[in-house]
């Protein structure tokens, strides 16, 4: 295995990973950039919807407090179980087919979202969202590293495709704010993704590394199982981490890690190769990964819905406040490539975790004081925070692994992420809606635990780091 260093952006051209095909006579670099960039803002905004209109959706759905994870957590418990798979798929049979049969089964799972009427049909259809959701984030740095070879030109499109990563959770929970009702909000996204569909059929170019041998279907089946394992016991978690089905459910997600890590040891095409955890450069994307996950999405994710009860904020309103820290991690995501020749992504990492925890602090005491401008300042510097996350964890992703196997780096990070994603909402809500003295105490408990594990997400990221 080769060694992983830093590459300085003004490097030699890297050449087409091997199993690339000729490209396409309509495709361009700026064109695959395009689509495979609309396509991860789509995902991001069914993603990001449910976060202003979780009140109404739980009331339109009868949902009680305590099932409320899950109507958050069905779509990141989607894409971490089947991002690997989605990953290997990619690099084995097709970066374009994966992409392709994703934003058409995006398309087709949000619509029926918008048609559920219990919490667990709309659980189901989140799950589903993740799934799809994963084929187009896996295969879209696949396509991207084939079609940007320089590590000029890479490091262009990373930027520019990790910015439409945050326009995508600015604009979705405005736009599900904007309307009359969260069903909508899914149909009109649901139609989005199939029009990406079908204008992504003729223009983009297919690239492959085929590896040879068969599926690893024993290894995406007990990952599966050991994701669902872990949150279901997470959620369930919140109404007592001692009863007898929280205990057996994280028992189980323990014995399944461990019998994925066997069949990825033993069988010939894995999933991952776990050699690469060897690696401290991979750790270091995988651990950006899991505490974006943990302190940043977690956070977020429930934040709107909190401010609606403490505040008394509209959909809209909050989808306004929201705003401004997404939109100012989308601008500075789509500006810190212009750091990247003087500070590493992993320093950018790190950077940009003791900003949101800086933010974040700023923000304590906002919710029970009754005052949303209170929120601002902290709202502006926790998206600078975001913004470099953004820009820097898909750069790190495919420079963490060999060329021909962006994709699955790519898979590995952001299952990692999402993974954190599930947990991390999984913790706020338990911390938020179970402490004493009401939700506006709870938010503030809420808020240092997110501060404290980016100031741990930091530290890790700067320690890991390659020798010799």
């Amino acid at each position: 295995m080769p060694r992983f260093n830093e590459r300085t952006i003004d490097g030699p051209a890297v050449t087409a990973p091997p199993g690339a095909t000729p490209p396409h006579p309509r495709a361009t670099p700026a064109l695959t950039l395009a689509l495979t960039s609309a396509a991860t803002a789509v995902a991001l905004m069914t993603y990001t919807a449910p976060m202003v209109t979780l009140p109404a959706t739980a009331a339109a759905l009868h949902t009680p407090l305590s099932a409320q994870a899950w109507l958050l957590n069905g779509s990141p418990l989607g894409l971490a179980a089947l991002l690997l798979v989605a990953g290997s798929l990619a690099d084995d049979y097709g970066r374009r087919r994966v992409f392709l049969a994703g934003t058409l089964a995006l398309g087709l799972t949000t619509g029926l979202g918008a048609l559920t009427t219990s919490t667990w049909q709309f659980t189901l259809a989140r799950i589903a969202q993740g799934a799809a959701s994963a084929a187009i984030l896996a295969s879209s740095l696949g396509l991207l590293v084939t079609a940007f070879p320089t590590p000029r030109g890479r490091l262009h499109a990373t930027g520019v495709w990790g910015a439409f990563v945050s326009g995508g959770i600015a604009v979705g929970p405005l736009v599900s704010g904007a309307l009359p009702n969260w069903r909508l909000a899914y149909g009109i996204l649901g139609a989005a993704a199939l029009l990406l569909t079908a204008l992504a059929v003729r223009p983009l170019a297919e690239s492959r590394a085929p590896r040879g041998g068969r599926p690893d279907l024993a290894g995406a089946v007990t990952f599966g199982l050991a994701l669902v394992s872990l949150v279901a016991a997470l959620t369930l978690g919140r109404d007592g981490w001692l009863r007898a089905p929280v205990g057996l459910l994280l028992l189980a997600a323990v014995i399944l890690v461990g019998v994925f890590a066997a069949v990825e040891h033993h069988t010939r095409v894995p999933m991952i190769d776990l050699a690469l955890l060897r690696h401290p450069r991979f750790l270091a994307s995988s651990a950006g990964g899991l505490f974006t996950g943990l302190a940043v999405i977690g956070l977020f994710s429930f934040l709107p819905a909190l401010l609606q009860q403490t505040l008394g904020l509209s959909a809209m309103d909050t989808a306004w406040l929201f705003l401004l820290w997404s939109g100012v991690s989308f601008t500075v995501a789509l500006q810190a490539k212009r750091l990247a020749g003087r500070v590493p992504p992993r320093r950018q990492l790190a950077l940009g975790f003791l900003l949101h925890a800086a933010g974040v602090l700023t923000m304590l005491g906002a919710p029970d004081s009754g005052s949303w401008p209170r929120l601002l300042p902290g709202l502006v510097v926790a998206g600078t925070g975001s913004g470099l996350l953004n820009a820097a964890l898909p750069l790190l992703a495919v420079e963490s692994v060999p060329a021909e196997r962006a994709a699955m780096g790519s898979g590995a990070q952001q299952t990692f992420r999402y993974i954190g994603s599930c947990a991390g909402v999984a913790l706020t809500i338990a911390i938020a809606t179970s402490t004493g003295g009401g939700l506006a105490r709870g938010s503030d408990i809420a808020m240092v635990v997110s501060a404290g594990l980016a100031a741990v997400a930091a530290v890790s990221v700067l320690v890991l780091r390659e020798r010799g």
